[in-house]
């Protein structure tokens, strides 16, 4: 099934909760060897029953913050024989706890699931060979120590374009070194980006976080990159748009205490300016700032979290081995 997602992602989700069950369910008939698990988004609620009617245990992976569907009814999650998180228990331990209370299967905390293991110790450094190094590696390579304002506004949803060009020139206006990952918005920057800015149209976004230099993130809090942020200690500009978003920004800011929010601008006279994003960054990546040191401070702790859960033994690394453990032995059939 072939879908324009970055067009039309709403439309991308729903032909995947409506129209993948058929061609999913030819797929296990071709399977040459029998199937001893599913895990599948707890967005697709029909994987359960194709699971059942096979007698095939499922894993439902929630791949967004614990929080956002625990306050929502999932009827078919009860129906599952495992439940994952993509998240970590330090992360969310009151949700997690709450949740161990209400379903009688096991639940797994997996997370954070983002792709630390592609990271190069070495990736800061420039090499003597530096065609081998991106351009944008490049560039941070030679800025200082948490100077750069990483910017990512998402693959699929974005602000308008008034409030996109506010967003462009505070930005620019600011005086703060930026690295832009732009899905279009790279014509806004026609006058240039200043000697300060870099505008690439894609990065290695958990590489460019745990880079040294970067010390923001102004992001949509989608939860991966939530997670990814996480994960590298590094404080965020929550910009939310939709979905879980809200939710997220809020865990961000309330619960962990390591970001700011995007005032929430509308077309008209509601656009936040771009003097005020100015100030905003301005203030966000100041150094001397006693709110944003003590955010870097949370931050660490954040990160140390996160590293300590995936790390030999952790709370994540036990609980993978725990679920890997109950599928080879065939508990839930």
């Amino acid at each position: 099934m072939s879908y324009p997602r970055a067009k039309d992602f709403p439309g991308f989700l729903e032909a995947v909760a409506t129209k993948m069950e058929a061609p999913f369910e030819q797929l296990l008939d071709r399977l040459d060897l029998p199937v001893n698990a599913i895990i599948a988004d707890t967005y697709l609620d029909w994987v359960i029953g194709v699971g059942n009617r096979r007698n095939i245990p499922v894993a439902s992976l929630w791949t967004i913050q614990t929080l956002y569907k625990a306050l929502k009814s999932v009827s078919m999650v009860s129906k599952a024989q495992y439940l994952l998180f993509t998240s970590a228990y330090k992360l969310e331990p009151s949700v997690i706890d709450a949740l161990k209370m209400n379903f009688c299967f096991p639940l797994y905390p997996l997370g954070p699931m983002v792709p630390y293991f592609e990271l190069d110790p070495n990736s800061n450094l420039a090499t003597s060979d530096d065609q081998k190094v991106p351009e944008y590696l490049q560039w941070l390579n030679s800025q200082p120590k948490n100077s750069v304002l990483y910017v990512s506004m998402g693959s699929f949803l974005s602000v308008s374009s008034a409030q996109m060009d506010e967003i462009v020139a505070g930005v620019r206006n600011s005086g703060v070194r930026f690295l832009w990952v732009s899905r279009g918005e790279k014509g806004l920057f026609e006058d240039g980006c200043g000697d300060l800015g870099l505008v690439v149209p894609w990065c290695d976004k958990l590489r460019v976080l745990c880079h040294r230099s970067v010390g923001g993130f102004w992001t949509h809090c989608g939860w991966n990159s939530t997670l990814e942020a996480a994960f590298a200690g590094v404080p965020m500009l929550a910009s939310p748009i939709i979905w879980d978003q809200t939710s997220n920004s809020k865990k961000i800011m309330d619960d962990w205490k390591i970001g700011w929010r995007v005032k929430q601008g509308f077309e008209g006279e509601n656009l936040v300016t771009r003097e005020e994003i100015a100030k905003l960054v301005q203030s966000f990546m100041d150094k001397e700032n006693t709110e944003v040191i003590e955010m870097r401070e949370k931050a660490k702790e954040v990160q140390e979290a996160c590293q300590a859960a995936i790390s030999e033994r952790g709370s994540s690394d036990s609980n993978l081995d725990f679920f890997l453990r109950y599928i080879s032995q065939g508990h839930a059939k």
